[in-house]
């Protein structure tokens, strides 16, 4: 199998290379022209796209984009694709976190803060705000200074603060694969994953009844809020209305302390499955219908607007779309072109595992041998096992990684610290470290950020009440949680790098989440992308915690015509 065209080769050209080598390192610019400025070893001059892919045919460097969001797509528009970059911007915002700071992260504010000076507030560099290709804009920077030069000096001026870091390798290796994942999600927007609008139209037909207007209840729903109004007497009910559901139920003499799902499953009513029928059903309308469809589908592709490192653990985040939360309902809409297959795969337990790698149990890694990680650590917990052993111990998993304590769940964590005190101690500290007000990190050097000065006043006052010691709490189990879920997405950012160079040209990553992917390939190579990915995750791995890391990272894959296949 070869490397796509202008891949990056060997996975650990990942990490990168001195600011100073320009023959690998090719600073780019956008001229008011619509022309590139481009810096190399040969020195500063302007190329047009067939320049670009000209240099990146030549040489792959790699390219540093003031940020990837706010240019690459024009670039993949245009029909070139980079191998490998440095974004300057998710870099500052790395490095910002990392010591401490927080502010503007764009190309202005990374040379004013590199030159002592006061930075300037970013500039919007959301989908909406991209212009056509080629339409000129404000650089933002002083008068004078070209966007080519900032970059050079804001390069430099991160690649020294980086080497001051306690481990310069993990965050250049952070920093590197999330510049590729903005690379991934560019590519993926302009790609779109493949969404069949007619499956789509004739399912929420099915569900909902016929299309009405924007605005108006569909059949089911309104034939759903007369029953529920029939069972509660005739008065007239609101389901869309929590004080409406609460004044019902009230009339019945029951008092709820909320009308959320989980509260109404506990009273025995009637009108109990009507009501989360309905909330599901309109759910349905309001996120994924008729509208959504006309919105966010053309051509046969859904492209939603994502956002790399959008949540402060790392995950991604989308800006419209609703990407990350596709029902299950619809995922038969989701069918691979004739002629080609979607390869979905999906990681088993990951975060515990990213725990038992970072904390170095042994005992924990036997256990992450096998698929089912939760299966195994309930036989190494309980003497017995029955058929609820398996549900008992991902509570206590789960307890330790996210500080649960209602129910069994306190008990359940002493048994699980017990039997793997390395592992627990892990993320015990990481709490304590964050009820003194203390910042964590990632694997690779992501950070939490530091609690409000609130919070400090809180949690700093002389006398010791309730509030505060509940404060304090809070935020420990904040970031007992933050360098699992952090370091867990270090590892999907450098999986989806080491992925990306291993495809063939054609065959496109076009969806991820969490820990999910989905490749759309062509039939003649979708058998081999399953191999790719799980030589992926071994890279991935040894990248992260060392090629003698004991524990097992399983992925789940499927080779399938249709989304809902794959589970």
């Amino acid at each position: 199998m070869k490397d796509r065209p202008g891949g990056q080769g060997t996975p650990q050209k990942i990490v990168g290379a001195p600011a100073q080598n320009l023959c690998v390192y090719i600073f780019v610019g956008q001229e008011e022209d619509g022309t590139f400025s481009v810096l190399e070893s040969a020195g500063r001059r302007s190329v047009d796209l067939a320049g670009l892919a000209e240099l990146e045919r030549a040489h792959r460097p790699r390219w540093v984009f003031a940020s990837v969001e706010r240019l690459y797509p024009e670039l993949v528009r245009g029909g070139l694709r980079v191998s490998r970059c440095h974004d300057l911007s998710l870099a500052e915002g790395l490095l910002l976190g990392h010591e401490g700071r927080g502010g503007p992260r764009g190309l202005p504010a990374a040379l004013a803060r590199a030159n002592g000076q006061e930075p300037p507030p970013d500039e919007p560099t959301h989908a909406d705000a991209q212009p056509a290709l080629f339409e000129t804009r404000g650089s933002g920077l002083p008068p004078g200074v070209a966007e080519v030069d900032a970059a050079k000096i804001v390069l430099a001026e991160q690649e020294r603060r980086v080497r001051a870091t306690e481990h310069p390798e993990r965050l250049r290796l952070l920093i590197a694969a999330e510049s590729a994942s903005a690379l991934v999600a560019a590519e993926m927007t302009h790609d779109g994953l493949p969404w069949r609008p007619d499956i789509h139209d004739e399912l929420l037909t099915e569900i909902l009844g016929p299309r009405v207007p924007a605005g108006q209840r569909p059949k089911t729903l309104i034939e759903l809020a007369a029953r529920i109004t029939e069972v509660f007497g005739g008065k007239p009910v609101n389901p869309d209305s929590p004080a409406s559901i609460a004044r019902a139920f009230s009339r019945e003499g029951i008092s709820i302390s909320s009308a959320r799902a989980h509260v109404l499953r506990q009273i025995d009513h009637p009108a109990v499955p009507l009501l989360i029928e309905y909330r599901e059903l309109s759910r349905l309308y309001s996120a994924n219908g008729w509208t959504w469809l006309d919105e966010w589908v053309h051509d046969g592709r859904f492209r939603p607007a994502w956002v790399v490192g959008g949540v402060v653990s790392g995950r991604w985040a989308s800006q419209g779309g609703g990407a990350l939360q596709i029902p299950k309902t619809l995922r038969v809409c989701v069918r691979a072109d004739p002629g080609w297959k979607l390869v979905v795969a999906d990681a088993a337990q990951l975060e515990p595992r990213i725990l038992t790698a970072l904390s170095g149990d042994r005992r924990l890694a036997e256990v992450s041998a096998s698929t089912d990680l939760y299966a195994r650590l309930a036989e190494a917990m309980f003497p017995v096992v029955d058929e609820k052993s398996r549900g008992r111990a991902k509570i206590a998993m789960l307890s330790a990684m996210y500080g649960g304590t209602a129910g069994e769940a306190s008990s359940l964590l002493a048994l699980l610290r017990q039997r793997f005190p390395d592992a627990v101690s892990y993320v015990e500290r990481a709490a304590q470290a964050g009820e003194r007000g203390e910042r964590v990190r990632s694997r690779l050097g992501r950070t939490s950020p530091a609690p409000s000065e609130a919070w400090r006043a809180l949690t700093g006052a002389a006398e010791d009440d309730g509030r505060a010691r509940q404060a304090s709490r809070n935020w420990g189990r904040f970031t007992r949680n933050f360098v699992v879920q952090a370091s867990a997405a270090d590892f999907t950012a450098v999986l989806l790098a080491t992925l990306r160079s291993r495809l063939p040209a054609r065959a496109q990553l076009v969806f991820f989440q969490h820990d999910e992917v989905i490749v759309h390939a062509p039939d003649d190579l979708a058998g081999e992308v399953p191999a790719l990915i799980e030589s992926s995750v071994a890279e991935t791995s040894a990248l992260m915690f060392g090629a003698s890391c004991p524990v097992h990272f399983p992925m789940h894959t499927a080779v399938v015509d249709t989304y809902a296949d794959a589970k």
